[in-house]
């Protein structure tokens, strides 16, 4: 079933994002949003938590269906509480030891399905009208920019 969802919302980000790839022309490479959390992460040197946003349309969305779960970054772990808030995806991210969250992710995932999604689209339609600062994350691919609401102290513990 998570699988038929995925699929589903590729086409419909194609139609809203890419409708020149319907027609067949090809786009640019783009990295996947699991590079670009890591490399973030990296970059930022492990800080203690992070929040950012990433446009849907900058990279390969290849966390569809995970909401909170563990990510290894530089030897370190991370909470990372995620959804997809149209046109953005937005990240959670919080240093802390590795727990088994997987009752966890399967509740905030029933939650989006049941809500219909329409929470995280104003979710992503507020974030587009708070941003206010970006910083540019290098990937293998490319630069690619992420959001913040505001702009986040290095080493700031909260």
């Amino acid at each position: 079933m998570k699988e038929v969802f995925r699929r589903t919302h590729e086409v419909l980000l194609k139609i809203a994002l890419f409708p020149s790839a319907l027609l067949g022309k090809a786009r640019p490479p783009r990295p996947r949003a699991s590079e670009v959390l890591t490399c973030h992460l990296a970059q930022r040197g492990l800080p203690p938590w992070t929040s950012y946003c990433v446009r849907y349309s900058a990279v390969v969305n290849d966390q569809f269906g995970l909401s909170h779960f563990n990510w290894s970054a530089g030897g370190a772990n991370y909470h990372v509480l995620r959804t997809g808030c149209f046109p953005f995806i937005k990240y959670h991210c919080s240093k802390a030891p590795r727990q088994n969250l997987d009752a966890q992710d399967t509740f905030f995932t029933v939650l989006k399905v049941v809500n219909l999604g329409i929470p995280t689209l104003a979710y992503g339609l507020g974030c587009w009208m708070v941003v206010g600062a970006a910083e540019t994350v290098q990937t293998s691919v490319g630069e690619v920019t992420v959001y913040f609401a505001y702009k986040e102290d290095e080493g700031a513990q909260y």
